[in-house]
């Protein structure tokens, strides 16, 4: 049962409408990409469901925050955009908003924690953004900014709660739903929930019936306790930190709570395979955040099974170190790249034979490692791990019965 479009009373009306995402689509026309909604047959016949992808890696900072962003700089008055504006971000708010203020002339300045990986400071800085580090967390370097913000007479620009930058998200909703009208159900990612605000509007207006679902690491389930009515702790190193808020929007939280139908979780294990599959089926290049809405799909199947799905790849920025730690735990989790731990006796021949057993299965040898002395072993016994490449799960277990027959005591070395 899907919620009405822009119920009586709702909170959100007198402050986010479907004529601002329409009146945003047209202010912003042009300046950035109208990024395709393509269907994907592979990943369709992998879940059970039909999927729609929008590919909002392809803008130029390779993230749908530049909609938002530009739509608040061209809602602004000559002087205030003459004065400058201020943003707390470590992320593509940050990237988007130097972009399109670089490009309109308008001096933008960006308080990023101290802790801030250098190459997102150096991404800011490049497309026009001056980067002040404060702080230990965004909390911390939000506090800076506010009072800068006072201290400069800048004009503040909010990375999700303000309706002018969720007008400016919900254009993403506009052309998915203008592309492929049919689509039954919308799967956003939601951080502070700017997005999901401005594509509900958007998108009930235009289909009362759609569905509109939310979707979280469940590392920082914060919108998602706030809709539930839970108290739930947020923290840890997730894959999607791009929706990684302690404290949702007050003005989205109004949003969501009027017009999204359900919000869920999904795992780190989830998030990865989503990331590696889209790299490997789709060949495109997705931060852990975009991944979300696959991620819900492969961790809840039943709930979307033959639906018309459409999902949102939100953004493309993830470092090149992370994503190639994703791709090869991906490989090990599909069987085809392993750690086999064995107890060896210390004797010339000894790795010779092991290595006949797996030139004997066509199993690849990548590494190997010999552990002597750190070992509960006799002293003439020793821990080898070798690392391997198999074509499947199966030729990989063939492999460790086999060497179980030759009498090694074989372990293998799971990912948690």
């Amino acid at each position: 049962m899907t919620k009405p479009a822009n119920p009586a009373g709702g909170d959100h009306s007198r402050l986010l409408t479907a004529d601002d995402v329409r009146a945003a689509a047209s202010r912003i026309a042009g300046a950035v990409v109208r990024t395709p909604t393509f269907y994907s047959r592979t990943l369709s016949e992998i879940t059970g469901a039909e999927i729609y992808l929008k590919f909002e890696n392809h803008q130029f900072t390779a993230a749908y925050k530049e909609r938002g962003a530009l739509n608040a700089l061209l809602m602004m008055s000559e002087e205030e955009r003459k004065r400058g504006v201020i943003a707390a971000s470590a992320g593509n708010h940050s990237q988007g908003l130097s972009y399109h203020g670089k490009r309109l002339g308008v001096p933008v300045t960006i308080v990023m924690p101290k802790t801030t990986p250098m190459v997102k400071v150096m991404q800011t800085e490049s497309v026009g953004g001056t980067v002040v580090l404060d702080g230990e967390n965004y909390d911390e370097a939000y506090a800076t900014a506010r009072t800068m913000e006072k201290k400069l007479g800048l004009t503040f620009v909010h990375p999700f709660d303000d309706p002018r930058v969720a007008a400016g998200q919900g254009t993403v909703a506009l052309e998915m739903l203008e592309d492929h009208p049919d689509i039954e159900t919308l799967i956003v990612p939601i951080g502070g929930g700017g997005l999901i605000s401005g594509m509900a509007v958007a998108a009930r207006d235009r289909n009362p019936d759609i569905e509109v679902l939310g979707v979280q690491a469940e590392l920082f389930p914060s919108m998602y306790a706030r809709f539930k009515g839970k108290d739930m702790p947020c923290g840890g190193d997730t894959l999607a930190e791009g929706i990684a808020v302690f404290q949702p929007g007050q003005f989205t939280s109004k949003v969501v709570a009027d017009l999204v139908d359900d919000i869920v979780l999904v795992g780190e294990p989830d998030l990865e395979r989503a990331v590696s599959l889209l790299l490997q089926i789709e060949k495109t290049v997705v931060e852990g955040a975009g991944a979300a809405g696959l991620a819900a799909v492969l961790a809840h199947p039943d709930r979307f099974a033959g639906k018309k799905v459409g999902m949102v790849l939100c953004g493309g920025n993830i470092d090149t170190r992370l994503l190639a730690n994703v791709l090869l735990r991906d490989l090990a989790r599909s069987g085809r790249l392993a750690r086999l731990r064995l107890r060896m006796q210390d004797r010339p021949g000894s790795l010779f034979k092991v290595a006949k057993v797996f030139d004997d299965h066509n199993v690849n040898i990548i590494e190997v490692w010999h552990q002597r002395i750190f070992t509960s072993l006799p002293a003439k016994g020793l821990v080898t791990d070798i690392e391997c490449e198999a074509r499947d799960r199966e030729q990989l277990e063939a492999l460790i019965v086999a060497l179980e027959e030759e009498g090694y005591q074989v372990e293998p070395v799971e990912l948690n």
